[in-house]
């Protein structure tokens, strides 16, 4: 109990102690819970200092001058645009020593909250190298400079000269700082741009170029492509520690993976990925190659001086390499019919066309037919680089539905010559392969239509007399234009060609057409229709046509059926 008395009192004669010894120094400047600012709160004169921006905080900076009649702050952003102001105060009375050594504020500090007046005097916000310079404020005792970052957290290094002139800590941007593109090739870039004045001056040994390439973005500094660099280092290292995780080999896996951080070491900095960044000579004519065709790449040229670890940037350029000679692209019209040929001019053989379809659905069909040739076609429709599908053509007719873009790349595709004795005797130049095309808009439709289960056409022979024959075929659930032509076969050895699949009514004479009718049924198994053809002379062989008549694509042909009519009734 008496040991408790004891401390008792010992404290509350210490807290008496304190308040009366330090209570006049603090009870208007310095509240017991501030601390001290950082020790880099001052500004070194002619030292690079490199300050950390943390996200939304801003970061001071003090600085005097010691009777230099002018001065000049630098500031350059790393990697991400920053806010930064530069501000001169008066003070009306400058602080005491004793508040100097005794209080828990750093120097700056103590000047800043005294009383007096401040001035902005200049600001910036951008991520490019801001330089200010300027005669001496004539009333200032205190400069402050103040960085914030508003997107991220970054890094800018800030230099301050004290006196006329440059500092020399940076090197020199000519008057004219653009990159400029000499010539452009498939897989190089010819550049230039002004020389700097840095080169020309006694220390010109210490400068150098940087040029870098890449495919994403033009960098105000090269602080941020390192950066940038090592993120896609990082990320590569990432990808390559989850492989080795799952490696089947844990001997060699280790030893694979020393070796691969070995090699990772001997590249330069920026070198990782598709950022290549040369640091080395001095001619202002520089060509990049090694470069992709039909690629887009962005060009920036950096200054650097090697002594001091500066550099600054010229303002960068892009350009588009060229691609490799392409192919000829036709336009195909709205329902063009378009026969697309072969000839035997070597193993393979392409075409290339093109189709927009109207209407803001943007719904198309595209149906081809293969006419006759000993090779096969194939058929690829692609869109903005995307293959959206491949069908062979062969002998029955294709539908492909276009659906979703806007345009449509159309490749034909000969794959190769059938081994016949027609084939392997044939001349160059002769026709081999024939296709039969055509693209239409289907503004309201949702799919491909639909198409009879079979193409052959039968005829009744109950039903045959000496001037007409009965005809049936099978239709579709979708109600239909159907039209038969007829045609007299003069001899035998016309047999074959008169039953060509790809011979449609456009060849057809109008005087041949003897029955067109609309037709549907919603039963496809019950889809049969029927016809009777008159008008027909005694003891005639005819050639009947049947075609599917369509508002899209090409119209579609039976088999074409052969009835001779009864010589007495």
């Amino acid at each position: 109990m008496a040991l408790a008395s004891l401390f008792q009192c010992l404290g509350t004669f210490l807290v008496m102690f304190w308040s009366v010894s330090w209570s006049p120094v603090h009870s208007a400047s310095a509240p017991e819970n501030e601390v001290t600012l950082r020790p880099n709160a001052w500004l070194s004169e002619g030292k690079i200092t490199t300050m950390t921006l943390p996200k939304g905080r801003t970061r001071r900076l003090y600085f005097t001058l010691r009777k230099a009649p002018a001065m000049s702050v630098t500031v350059s952003p790393c990697d991400s645009p920053i806010e930064w102001s530069l501000s001169a105060r008066t003070l009306k009375d400058k602080p005491l020593k004793s508040q100097q050594w005794s209080s828990k504020k750093s120097m700056p500090e103590m000047w800043w909250r005294g009383p007096g007046n401040e001035e902005k005097i200049h600001t910036f916000s951008g991520s490019a190298v801001d330089n200010y310079s300027s005669p001496a404020y004539p009333r200032a005792s205190i400069y402050i400079l103040r960085l914030h970052s508003k997107q991220q957290s970054s890094r800018a290094t800030v230099y301050l000269h004290q006196g006329p002139g440059p500092s020399g800590a940076f090197p020199l941007i000519p008057a004219d700082p653009r990159v400029h593109t000499l010539g452009v090739g498939m897989t190089s870039v010819t550049l230039s741009w002004a020389p700097s004045a840095s080169l020309a001056s006694p220390a010109q040994d210490k400068y150098d170029y940087c040029v870098l390439v890449n495919s994403e973005r033009n960098f105000h500094s090269l602080c941020a492509a390192q950066k940038n660099a090592r993120e896609e280092r990082d990320k590569s290292r990432e990808k390559t520690e989850k492989k080795r995780r799952v490696t089947a080999w844990p001997i060699l896996k280790e030893w694979w993976w020393e070796q691969w951080e070995v090699d990772l070491e001997k590249q330069t900095p920026t070198s990782n990925g598709d950022l290549q960044c040369v640091c080395e000579g001095t001619e202002s004519v520089c060509t990049v190659s090694e470069l992709l065709p039909d690629t887009q790449y962005y060009f920036d040229v950096f200054v650097r001086d090697r002594l001091n670890g500066t550099s600054m940037a010229y303002e960068g350029t892009a350009a588009w390499t060229h691609g490799e000679a392409g192919p000829s692209i036709t336009t195909l019209r709205e329902g063009e019919l378009r026969w697309v040929t072969f000839y035997d001019g070597g193993p393979r053989s392409e075409k290339f066309f093109s189709f927009r379809p109207h209407g803001s659905q943007q719904n198309g069909l595209l149906t081809a037919q293969n006419c006759g040739g000993g090779s096969k076609v194939q058929i690829t429709v692609s869109s903005k680089g995307r293959v959206l599908t491949t069908e062979a053509v062969g002998k029955d007719m294709v539908q492909i539905w276009l659906h979703g873009s806007q345009v449509y790349l159309i490749h034909l595709e000969r794959e190769g010559t059938a081994m016949s004795k027609s084939s392997t005797t044939a001349l160059p130049g002769v026709l081999k392969t024939s296709v039969k095309m055509q693209t239409s808009s289907a503004y309201h439709r949702k799919g491909v239509p639909s198409l009879p289960s079979t193409l052959q056409v039968k005829s009744f022979n109950r039903l045959r007399g000496c001037d007409s024959v009965t005809l049936a075929w099978m239709g579709t659930e979708e109600r239909s234009l159907y039209c038969v032509y007829r045609r007299k076969l003069r001899s035998r050895h016309g047999e074959d060609a008169l039953d060509a699949s790809c011979l449609g009514p456009e060849s057809r004479s109008d005087t041949e057409r003897v029955l067109c009718k609309y037709f549907q049924e919603l039963n496809p198994r019950r889809a049969v229709t029927t016809a009777v053809i008159g008008s027909l002379e005694a003891g005639t062989t005819y050639v009947f046509d049947v075609y599917l008549m369509r508002r899209w694509g090409i119209p579609v042909k039976y088999a074409s059926k052969i009835v001779k009519t009864r010589k007495e009734c």
